[in-house]
């Protein structure tokens, strides 16, 4: 065997070598652009091919790092890269940010995609080390050295995927865990998303790690493991194509969907109050005789509704005798505080909440928002951030306080409508797999209400994308309504069939699409993302077995 050198690929044809060779003079900044590049695979853009091409240059670099500590380095640099252009759209939100400078908002994008980069670079890291440790033979172990290259070709996709998946769902859990774009999210447009319902989002991972491996052996002629790691992924794709869309029956309850393009500027706004709620009464429509069930948006009205009575009025008199509406809004509570020797009541905090809205001023249920977004509805180490200028992004002197998590609100029975069990995840909660039904009491559809009107323009249309895994995950239709967009009825295969675009006022006015039995992940939820894990360890290990 020749030696391994850094920067030296014996098996590589000639082109592949050359290019192979140049970047990695260059290592971290080969994998920095890669890591930029490969963000184009998420929406708006989609080109998932070229996030394909970006992780197979990432595992070349990764295969040809001298050491642990440089194997890491790629990882991360590719890590700052991507996450840096896939959430550029978190600076927009800084400009709706009075007490800081606007221009900060990208200096957050960059810390914060410094630290998630130690994510990906975790993953690279792991792969290298176990690529290096796995047994050779059942009952021994190798210390730590380089694997002949045959075998690394194909054992380090096998590792890194495992790796990723791993990572990604740390990343996703800890410190109340940041879920945004996971990698298999790119393969919506494809169809082979559709493994999500045995595999889950980080299951989808693996299919695009392992791709991005069958791209490079394929590149280095390797064909036949090219094939075998790009299976998966295939099936998926032909699986998804040929899957028809559930159809809605005739007869199915009607919805409405409501998307009354208030930005930003204007939806904390005294002044602008009665011309918001004009905009959505008028989008809600005219009473008919069939029952109606018509979503708002989140925090849709300045009201607390269970505390003043002439609101409630207010939204009851745009309602027929069958309809419910389904609005945001927020649940206060107080507490009494003496100052200067008056007790006063002081708002202590407040809900992210759901209302269920009847026709006769009622309140039949409230769903409290249970994952809330750091910085946006509460403030970390607030006695340390304030004094400095930071405080939260949405107006507000008090922090939201959580809810108890995902459960089912019975909508109750009208004239030519039975009973419905509503799910609801508010907003950011809808991109955590694996938490966004109440598995002993499933929903007959999710309400995912939210506010995107902070987010940009990527930042949406993404939303939307890890929306629409969470339907094909759990088996059920989702329907979302935003003040901007993008508001959409998505069925319980994950596709968009109606939808209100960027900054459009308008409806969507559908049949409910129906449920489907359960998925196998709506049955195992994440502990399909282990056993997808344990299943590619225990393949790395025997090739490493069979090539010994």
């Amino acid at each position: 065997m020749q030696p391994r050198h850094h920067g030296q690929y014996p098996l590589t044809p000639g082109p592949m070598r050359a290019i192979l060779a140049a970047l990695t003079t260059r290592p971290k900044l080969a994998a920095l652009i890669a890591g930029f590049l490969s963000a184009t695979g998420f929406a708006p853009l989609n080109l998932w091919p070229v996030t394909l091409a970006c992780l197979a240059l990432l595992l070349a670099l990764v295969q040809a790092a001298p050491d642990r500590r440089a194997a890491f380095a790629r990882g991360w640099c590719f890590g700052v890269g991507h996450f840096t252009l896939g959430l550029n759209w978190i600076a927009h939100a800084f400009t709706f940010q009075d007490s800081m400078p606007h221009w900060f908002g990208y200096g957050a994008v960059l810390l914060l995609s410094l630290y998630l980069a130690v994510f990906p670079g975790v993953a690279t890291l792991g792969a290298y080390y176990f690529s290096r440790v796995i047994p050779a033979k059942a009952g021994t172990h190798l210390p730590i050295k380089p694997p002949g290259r045959n075998e690394e070709s194909v054992t380090l996709p096998l590792l890194f995927a495992a790796c990723w998946i791993a990572t990604e769902y740390l990343r996703a859990t800890l410190f109340t865990g940041f879920a945004w774009n996971p990698i298999g999210v790119i393969l919506l447009p494809s169809g082979a998303a559709i493994g999500a319902t045995l595999i889950g989002t980080y299951g989808l991972g693996a299919l695009v790690i392992l791709s991005a491996g069958a791209l490079l052996l394929a590149l280095r002629r390797q064909f036949r493991p090219a094939a075998a790691l790009f299976a998966p992924l295939l099936l998926c794709a032909v699986w998804g194509n040929s899957s028809p869309a559930p159809a809605t029956p005739t007869g199915a309850p009607r919805v409405r969907v409501v998307q009354p393009n208030i930005g930003q500027d204007e939806k904390y706004s005294v002044e602008a109050e009665y011309r918001n709620f004009a905009k959505l009464s008028t989008l809600s429509g005219q009473p008919r005789p069939a029952p109606r069930l018509i979503f708002w948006p989140e925090a849709a009205i300045p009201a607390y509704l269970d505390m003043e009575p002439d609101w409630r009025a207010r939204l009851a008199g745009l309602l027929g005798p069958g309809d419910l509406l389904l609005t945001g809004g927020d649940k206060v509570y107080f507490k009494p505080v003496e100052e200067k020797g008056v007790l006063t009541n002081k708002l202590a905090g407040a809900n992210n909440s759901v209302w269920i809205v009847t026709p006769r001023a009622t309140l039949a249920g409230r769903y409290d928002k249970s994952h809330l977004v750091p910085y946006g509805e509460y403030l970390p180490m607030r006695s340390w951030l304030e004094p400095i200028g930071l405080s939260r992004l949405v107006p507000g002197d008090a922090d939201f306080w959580p809810g108890p998590g995902a459960r089912s609100l019975t909508l109750p029975a009208a004239t030519g409508r039975p009973a419905l069990k509503m799910g609801v995840q508010i907003c950011y909660e809808i991109i955590f797999s694996g938490h966004v039904v109440d598995a002993a009491n499933r929903p007959d559809f999710i309400f995912n209400p939210s506010n995107d009107a902070w987010f940009g323009s990527w930042g949406p249309v993404q939303h939307l994308a890890q929306a629409r895994l969470r339907a094909l995950e759990e088996g059920v239709p989702i329907l979302r309504s935003t003040p901007t967009g993008v508001s959409a009825i998505i069925d319980a295969r994950g596709h968009v069939i109606h939808a209100l675009g960027l900054n459009r006022a308008g409806f969507l006015d559908a049949g409910l699409p129906p449920a489907l039995p359960p998925t196998p992940f709506a049955h195992i939820g994440n502990w399909a993302a282990l056993a997808v894990i344990a299943l590619l360890f225990a393949l790395a290990i025997a090739m490493r077995a069979g090539k010994s």
